[in-house]
């Protein structure tokens, strides 16, 4: 049955333009990846998200694997990822993850999650077992964390915050090479987008990262299209830079179906490379801004 929702009866009012247009890359490696994944009942963002980029970074040896299952408890407007209750966690999840990474050979990944409001620690042990089982069959593959937010079961908000950095610090001691936490859209667009976030608490969870273990770098993504304009992106990544976020992916957001917020418009590829100059001359070390560019995008550059 196809799902419906409050956007499902505004149509595309623009064709999608030729620069989005590309062909999905190396049809052998995906297969191989989609067999491997679909064999260990595995997830990957790549595919739950369909990423127009995930032939490439199949054959570059780099994936994103999607931990915690494939229903996420919260419903955010943009994402692809099916919402719902919650699965209950499978306790070989990480060792199929791990046995994954090695078949795949690959050197760097990046593990993500849906969001498990459910769970005590809302999967912050999903990341550190994971990433456990990788290291045991091959220490020297570097991984990169996308984490939710870490926010919730906790009214006082003192109370909510602590249990935030705690979660927070259980992830960040497992070593990650990057910290990775994508503020996805401008402030005044987050109520609409971001169900269940909020722009203050992510800037509040990268900023702790940086204390927490200053050593590694943190990271984040905007998707552009939802209706922002060139100031308020740019105030963005003033925002982000404020809390000392060293990365920054720029992408352009593309509706998953009718049921999903709609495209405001397409930002031009030469808008994107001003974007770009701009995060670098605010002093982002590592920029990636183009139509197709994604979280994990050339990540292991």
């Amino acid at each position: 049955m196809r799902k419906t929702s409050r956007f499902s009866t505004i149509q595309p009012h623009e064709r999608l333009p030729d620069w989005l247009r590309r062909p999905l890359g190396e049809a052998s490696a995906i297969e191989r990846v989609q067999g491997l994944v679909k064999s260990n009942a595995l997830h990957t963002i790549c595919e739950e998200g369909r990423c127009p980029n995930r032939g490439e970074c199949y054959a570059a040896g780099t994936a994103t694997f999607l931990l915690g299952g494939s229903i996420c408890t919260r419903s955010c407007a943009f994402c692809q990822v099916e919402k719902g209750r919650a699965q209950a966690v499978n306790p070989m999840e990480s060792e199929k993850v791990a046995d994954a990474v090695a078949a795949m050979g690959l050197r760097y990944v990046v593990l993500t999650a849906v969001a498990r409001d459910d769970l005590a620690d809302h999967g912050a042990c999903l990341f550190t077992s994971a990433m456990d089982a990788i290291r045991a069959r091959n220490p020297l593959i570097a991984i990169e964390v996308l984490t939710p937010d870490f926010w919730g079961g906790h009214a006082d908000s003192r109370k909510a915050v602590a249990a935030q950095r705690q979660r927070l610090a259980t992830v960040l001691n497992a070593a990650p090479v990057c910290f990775n936490h994508n503020l996805e859209t401008v402030q005044r667009l987050q109520r609409e987008v971001r169900r269940g976030a909020t722009y203050e608490r992510s800037l509040g969870l990268l900023a702790a990262a940086r204390t927490l273990a200053p050593d590694i770098p943190t990271k984040s993504g905007l998707m552009l299209g939802l209706g922002e304009s060139r100031e308020e992106v740019i105030e963005t990544m003033r925002d982000l830079r404020a809390v000392d976020c060293q990365r920054i992916t720029i992408g352009q957001y593309l509706r998953p179906s009718l049921a999903h917020i709609p495209v405001a418009r397409y930002w031009h590829p030469d808008e994107f490379d001003e974007l770009g100059s701009i995060a670098r001359d605010l002093g982002f070390a590592v920029v990636r801004s183009g139509p197709l560019v994604r979280s994990s995008y050339h990540a292991a550059d």
